[in-house]
């Protein structure tokens, strides 16, 4: 059992940093686009993020996935394709905050290119609230994951996961909890682990927390 919920947290954080890597990707990307040029850009991409935002994430995974082979890899993608709009509104606010700063102004001015601007000049001063969406990000991709391997549609077995463990040890909870018991305890406490770590970066990364 040991040595299943072990794999099983292989599988879990794999998924987990894969999906939020897609998420982040296309959620920096997206943000960064709408919070520098504005207009027609911002209003385009915002109604395109309010419309993916009416959908419920987890049935929208649910009816892509009924028309896809329920595999790991369609499973990461699909997560991290239908979990970036929190991302992309995180960054278009923090480059509309700082795109009239001095220090941006001052890169037009030498004929910095957008790209150079952006990549350079404007992010690294706006990942601080990515990080830790990214870091929160990990717990909702292996709760999501779990979930749908609890239902049948995640990880195949025999490829273990802490939600196909679940279901399997469902049918032995009277005679053998522990089967149902030890991949909880390992889904609570990754994800406790996760909001806790994602917490204290924002902490660490706060000014005003810190001072």
């Amino acid at each position: 059992v040991l040595a299943r919920i072990l794999y099983g947290a292989r599988i879990s954080l794999l998924v987990g940093f894969v999906a939020v890597g897609i998420a982040t990707f296309i959620g920096i990307l997206l943000g960064a686009m709408a919070g520098f040029y504005g207009r027609w850009v911002d209003s385009l991409i915002m109604r395109f993020v309010d419309i993916m935002l009416c959908f419920p994430s987890f049935f929208l995974i649910l009816a892509v996935i009924a028309f896809l082979e329920p595999s790991i890899w369609n499973i990461m993608i699909i997560i991290g394709l239908t979990s970036w709009m929190g991302v992309a509104r995180l960054v278009r606010a923090e480059f509309l905050s700082l795109r009239e700063r001095d220090f941006v102004l001052a890169a037009r001015a030498i004929g910095a290119r957008d790209t150079r601007i952006i990549f350079r000049h404007i992010l690294p001063n706006a990942i601080s609230p990515v990080l830790v969406s990214a870091t929160l990000g990990v717990a909702g991709a292996i709760l999501t994951e779990s979930a749908l391997s609890f239902l049948g549609i995640g990880v195949q077995p025999p490829t273990p996961s802490w939600g196909n463990m679940l279901i399997a040890g469902k049918q032995t909870l009277g005679t053998a909890w522990w089967l149902s018991v030890f991949p909880g305890l390992a889904i609570l406490f990754t994800v406790l682990g996760y909001n806790l770590l994602g917490e204290g970066i924002r902490d660490a990364l706060d000014p005003r927390i810190r001072d």
